[in-house]
């Protein structure tokens, strides 16, 4: 095997900070989010959002809850131009949300950009360049002293433009690009220079924007980068230092939430972590790993199937089925252990009317997201027998007894492993009624006549009850007679009187399907014979007594098979 080239990549520098205060912190509010999937995620698609699309995802996002969403580059694209004016010339921004615009810090494209934002209500204007070691070398050759005058130059294009057209609902962000490449001090002496000509104050803070344009670091590096930057930057309350990471390491999330610890005010992010190479970071996780540990995430996601519906819609993207909270496969189980303790779990919150979350394996309540319980426990050769039980109870109302458990959920297994795939609720319900409801031979119960004795002194010598019947074997009907404590005790005197091997009664249960006088009964009778073989049988009927004869002929007919 040829030996990957390790040698030619060098950690992350550590950051010295005289006290490393983020690790103490706890994140108990969320932070200010601002949504970038109509330009950042845009950017990165194959085929990008057609007008109607990005309409669309914009309403999307008013919905969700976000205050800020970056709606577009104006001045490097005519559709984004176009959107722009479209949102603000038919008034489809509300009044409580501020679209967000970038532009790079060239005189040109800063002109167009308030081109674009003629009339508008609330607005921020996010210009960068880029600051980092490599960038400085390899893509634009220049000095800091020259990176430094295009931030400058660039900002007081932004503010003179701004003071020209008096607009105050114009807010500003400077993002010194790539800043996780940046020698920390650089860019704070980048970011100085920038409030030098904003100017901000404590009602009209600017915007701080430290992305890892590319993640280079574990999240700890990052979340200690914002916190020096943090505890350095002067007037820290005129300011708001948001984040915006990119997963190219796999980590964005757990990134922002550390930086968030570290000082960080605002968040900038996608929709399931839509962007450039591995993406951006991942709103919808963030914000409901917040939710999970009873943060009031200030989105709503409680339609989550919505979301991702209009979001795949829009992009031509998919969600991923393990994705955290979306996923179509993340509220089931297929592991057998995992099956019953969900189970077990559910069905404990519900006796004891819990109103905190805990149920093992499921992080959250699906029905938060607008999930549900149906597809919780899904069934493959690696299940076990308490996602099997649920399925009956939950899907079709049948609650098994305990010791059935393992004789049905074997019986699935060995259907399971002959497909070699997972098997449906209606394969699972199908096989059920073949093997226990269905099956009629080689027994077939061809009349039956159950006679009640209400005389109890008559009762205590001769048995209560009197069952008459047929019960055909083969082609030979066998007729029975017989008394007993009821009559499932009589029939099976009746039936032991004319079988070859008689049976006896190992367990007994019942309940009702719906509730009320005229429900159906279900009966589960198990049977042993003389071999020591037991098997279980199952009856339904509206009335009880004859939901356990078809019990007893269903245990009947399956220890004869074996």
């Amino acid at each position: 095997m040829k030996k990957m080239n390790f040698k030619s990549y060098v950690p992350a520098p550590a950051v010295e900070l005289e006290s490393r205060d983020w690790p103490d912190k706890r994140i108990t509010k969320a932070p200010y989010w601002c949504s970038v999937d109509l330009r950042d995620g845009n950017q990165a698609l194959d085929i990008p959002m057609n007008p109607e699309q990005k309409k669309e995802m914009f309403l999307l996002l008013c919905d969700i809850g976000f205050k800020e969403i970056e709606v577009g580059f104006p001045s490097a694209s005519q559709t984004d131009f176009d959107f722009l004016r479209v949102l603000i010339d038919e008034k489809l921004i509300p009044d409580d949300v501020t679209i967000q615009v970038l532009t790079q810090a060239r005189e040109h494209l800063i002109r167009r950009t308030f081109e674009a934002l003629d009339g508008v209500k609330n607005a921020i204007v996010h210009m960068y360049n880029s600051v980092s070691v490599l960038q400085r070398d390899v893509v634009f050759n220049m000095s800091k002293a020259e990176i430094t005058k295009i931030a400058v130059d660039g900002a007081s294009l932004v503010k003179k433009i701004s003071d020209e057209i008096n607009n105050p609902g114009i807010r500003f962000e400077y993002s010194p690009e790539s800043f996780t490449g940046t020698e920390l001090d650089y860019a704070l002496e980048v970011s100085h220079r920038v409030m030098d000509i904003f100017q901000p104050t404590k009602e009209k803070k600017l915007i701080l924007n430290l992305p890892a344009t590319v993640e280079m670091s574990t999240p700890n590096i990052y979340a200690d980068q914002i916190e020096w930057f943090c505890k350095h930057v002067r007037n820290r309350d005129t300011v708001l230092i948001s984040l915006h990471a990119h997963n190219d390491r796999g980590t964005a999330v757990a990134a922002s939430e550390l930086a968030v610890m570290a000082g960080a005010d605002r968040v900038e992010g996608t929709l399931f972590g839509n962007g450039e190479r591995t993406g951006n970071m991942d709103i919808v996780t963030m914000a409901l790993n917040l939710f999970s540990q009873g943060v009031d995430p200030e989105l709503d996601f409680s339609d989550i199937d919505h979301v991702k519906k209009v979001y795949t819609a829009a992009t031509g993207m998919s969600v991923h089925p393990r994705h955290p909270y979306a996923g179509e496969l993340v509220y089931t189980a297929f592991s057998g252990s995992h099956q019953d303790a969900i189970n077990k779990g559910l069905k404990k919150r519900k006796e004891r009317r819990d109103t905190i979350w805990g149920v093992p394996y499921l992080p959250i309540n699906p029905e938060d997201v607008g999930r549900t319980y149906q597809s919780i426990i899904r069934i493959n050769s690696q299940s076990g027998k308490g996602g099997v039980a649920y399925i009956m109870a939950n899907d079709y109302g049948y609650n098994l007894p305990k010791k059935m458990h393992p004789e049905f959920g074997k019986i699935i297994q060995r259907v399971t492993e002959k497909l070699g795939s997972e098997i449906s609720s209606r394969k699972i319900w199908e096989i059920f009624q073949e093997e226990y409801l269905k099956r009629q031979t080689p027994y077939e119960l061809k009349h039956i006549k159950i006679l009640m004795d209400a005389d109890s002194a008559h009762a205590a010598s001769e048995g209560l009850t009197t069952v008459e019947g047929i019960l055909r074997y083969g082609v030979k009907d066998m007729e029975i007679s017989m008394k007993g404590n009821g009559p499932i005790d009589a029939f099976l005197k009746g039936i032991n009187a004319v079988i070859s091997s008689p049976v006896t009664l190992t367990s007994y249960s019942e309940h009702d399907m719906a509730g009320g006088s005229d429900s159906t009964a279900v009966s589960y009778i198990s049977l042993k014979n003389k071999d020591g073989m037991e098997c279980y049988g199952v009856g339904t009927d509206s009335n009880i007594s004859m939901a356990s004869i078809k019990a007893v002929v269903s245990a009947l007919n399956r220890l004869e098979v074996g």
